[in-house]
């Protein structure tokens, strides 16, 4: 045997030069069940209706929205984010009506449901980006400490972009005896980053892992994956449904409005409570994200066409992401859940709240908010077919 025969192939040394956040490939037993899958063809996950995944429109003229400089101040806050003081202590005492709910910044959501804890898209990383030198950077800390935040009964993950992935986090948790919930596919990043496998669960749309006692549902929505060079689309993304005993909740995940929405609502619904995702939207990316207004239809179709239950905006006011102002997906979810009767819920980062209890109305951001104008037009939740404003979001949505 030649020194030759010792050399690891060239994919192999290119392989060990990748980031580790950019996770893993599927490959093996895994793939093969990808592969299998009715939600893959051609090679890719589909999406359930139709969508443009990459920015559309003249990339010369997003640039221009996108650093104009009066537009790029104001998507920041002018001072400093208001972020819940006292989370610590008031999850200390469990909730008295058995559901309770605490938005942690962006889409990060600690939902205590019947006795058990399940944090959906831990982010505690302070960029959302492969490199810790370069992305979008938080602009409010997280509301604690993760080693404060208690054992966890689930960990579920909506999909594997950076902002819902994080590296950083899902090392910290690796050591703890959590279960996982995700996607197909999502299981080869956690793998590579110390996650043992016997505490994945990888779901296809439609199936449920049953976790102490609380069902975990993966659920259509209409996004896409990817966190390295190449795209290759073998990772699958989701929301959730989260079934107790007594009570249960819906997570968006990242999605465009579609009209499986209604589907999921009389399959899972009527739900105590929604996250739903309303901020990164713009017109250069109309399919993937939603804007408020479509936040709220889809969460009306997910409780049967009526207002019910606390409607929780996600994925907004912790990183900029895209065109619209900092304050615009609070101020347009509040101004469109009260024309239309719909309970909101508008915490601070870490305020906790009980859906069914005291829920928390004040628009805090506007103390640290430049003034906006209102572009959006009420009513325009109620019409049959929401409209697309034709707004998406440019950062590759990371």
């Amino acid at each position: 045997m030649t020194g030759a025969d010792h050399q690891p192939s060239l994919r192999t040394r290119l392989r060990s030069l990748r980031p580790d956040a950019f996770g893993a490939d599927p490959a093996g037993a895994r793939m093969e069940r990808i592969r299998r899958s009715p939600n893959f063809a051609d090679g890719v996950f589909q999406n359930p209706e139709g969508a443009r995944t990459r920015p559309s429109g003249s990339m010369l003229e997003f640039a221009k929205v996108y650093f104009h400089k009066e537009e790029r101040v104001r998507r920041s806050p002018v001072g400093t984010v208001p972020v819940h003081a006292t989370t610590l202590a008031d999850l200390a005492t469990p909730p008295a009506t058995g559901l309770r709910v605490t938005w942690l910044g962006h889409s990060s959501v600690l939902t205590e449901i019947d006795g058990r804890r399940v944090l959906f898209d831990p982010v505690w990383g302070e960029r959302c980006s492969p490199f810790g030198f370069a992305g979008p950077k938080r602009l409010h800390p997280a509301p604690l400490p993760l080693a404060s935040l208690g054992p966890v009964d689930a960990i579920v993950i909506s999909h594997d972009h950076y902002d819902h992935l994080d590296l950083p986090t899902i090392k910290a948790l690796a050591g703890t005896d959590t279960v996982f919930a995700v996607p197909l596919g999502v299981g080869a990043h956690l793998e590579r980053w110390g996650v043992p496998v016997d505490r994945i669960h990888e779901l296809d749309w439609n199936e449920t892992v049953q976790v102490a006692g609380v069902g975990l549902t993966a659920t259509p929505a209409r996004h896409f994956c990817g966190r390295g060079l190449r795209n290759q689309q073998h990772t699958l993304w989701a929301s959730w449904v989260v079934a107790g005993p007594e009570h249960r909740v819906y997570h968006s995940g990242d999605t465009g409005y579609f009209s499986g929405f209604q589907d999921i609502g009389a399959e899972h619904g009527p739900f105590d409570a929604t996250m739903i995702q309303v901020g990164a939207y713009s017109e250069y990316w109309p399919d993937i994200h939603m804007t408020p207004a479509e936040g709220l239809r889809a969460h009306l179709d997910l409780q049967g066409g009526r207002p019910h239950g606390a409607l929780l905006p996600i994925h907004w006011g912790t990183f900029n992401l895209a065109p619209h102002p900092w304050s615009e997906p609070g101020e347009w979810m509040k101004d469109v859940a009260d024309e239309a009767g719909q309970t909101v819920a508008l915490p601070r980062p870490g305020e906790p709240f009980e859906p069914s209890g005291d829920v928390p109305t004040e628009p805090w951001w506007r103390a640290v908010a430049h003034p906006i104008t209102r572009p959006w037009q009420l009513s325009e939740v109620m019409d049959t077919a929401p409209a697309h404003r034709e707004e998406v979001d440019l950062a590759g949505e990371r």
